[in-house]
């Protein structure tokens, strides 16, 4: 059997080669991190660990004519997918958040790093309590993001999450089984959640719909993608901020603390919002972009 190759037939792309081509076509399309991208589709369809991936794009790699021909259209095809601005989370099906690695898709707002300090405030404020079980309580939980933080990372917690929507519920329903069976979820709207709690939760955090309904968000994988119920919160953005400032004075105990995520121009009316309806020490926070993106209160 002759072992000759056929000097005509094209030769195998590296795995660089690739990327640096997938790259080209996610800038082209105004991905925002496109190198990035593209190294990440690439381990999840190839199997690569990042130091696999790093090398390769450094040029560290031997060039790659072996790949399963199956996996390169499975690139190709989400690669082209990941142009259009479908969100990369929902290509890989998982979103990192702080220590964990959280199951995504279509119908469920995909964790942002922002909301990342958001759920160090109310650890914070947990790890803080005297109470040898302290109580939290997430609502609109979405993915179960910052339930899931604070139950794997204040262990001691008894952590509480409500979610009113039927898809998000679902992979939440899914994270919550696989990362912290512990916790409690609930399908429930979250202005009549958890009566039974009234008075002895430790801290009360959300991330609701704060988008003004006029507002159009800039990103494609936010405007076409992300629900919109989880996006819009009324003319001024507010509406369920409103609804959270009465349901925390009803579940916190004195002292406690209310943690509400928001957008970054919202934090002066939030603010006056709380202080109205009688929370003390209120204060707003900026992320790591130096932009406002929480407001605290105290319970009185």
């Amino acid at each position: 059997m002759s072992c000759e190759h056929d000097p005509d037939a094209p030769r195998p792309l590296s795995l660089s080669a690739l990327l640096r081509g997938a790259t080209d076509t996610l800038a082209a399309a105004g991905v925002p991190t496109p190198d990035v991208d593209a190294e990440l589709l690439a381990g999840h369809v190839f199997g690569l660990s990042r130091d696999e991936r790093g090398g390769s794009l450094r040029g560290d790699a031997a060039g790659d004519g072996g790949r399963d021909a199956g996996d390169l259209a499975a690139f190709a095809e989400l690669i082209e997918r990941r142009a259009a601005r479908e969100p990369l989370q929902h290509l890989t099906g998982t979103a990192p958040f702080r220590h964990l690695e959280l199951r995504v898709g279509p119908g469920v707002f995909v964790p942002r790093p922002e909301t990342e300090m958001v759920a160090q405030l109310a650890i914070d404020a947990l790890r803080a309590t005297a109470d040898a079980e302290p109580i939290a309580v997430d609502l609109g939980t979405g993915s179960g993001a910052i339930a899931l933080a604070m139950a794997t990372e204040v262990p001691h917690a008894r952590v509480h999450a409500a979610e009113n929507s039927v898809d998000a519920f679902i992979w939440a329903k899914e994270n919550f089984a696989r990362i912290a069976p512990h916790a409690r979820l609930a399908f429930i709207d979250l202005a009549e959640a958890f009566g039974e709690l009234d008075g002895t939760v430790s801290v009360l955090v959300s991330n609701p719909p704060y988008v003004p309904d006029a507002a159009i968000p800039r990103d494609p994988e936010v405007r076409f993608w992300d629900p919109l119920a989880a996006l819009y919160g009324g003319a001024d953005g507010l509406d369920v901020v409103r609804t959270l400032s009465r349901v925390g004075l009803r579940l916190l105990g004195p002292g406690g603390t209310l943690v509400i995520e928001h957008g970054e121009w919202q934090g002066e009316p939030i603010r006056e919002l709380l202080a109205a309806d009688g929370w003390r020490a209120t204060a707003t926070h900026p992320d790591l972009t130096t932009r406002d993106r929480a407001t605290t209160g105290i319970r009185p």
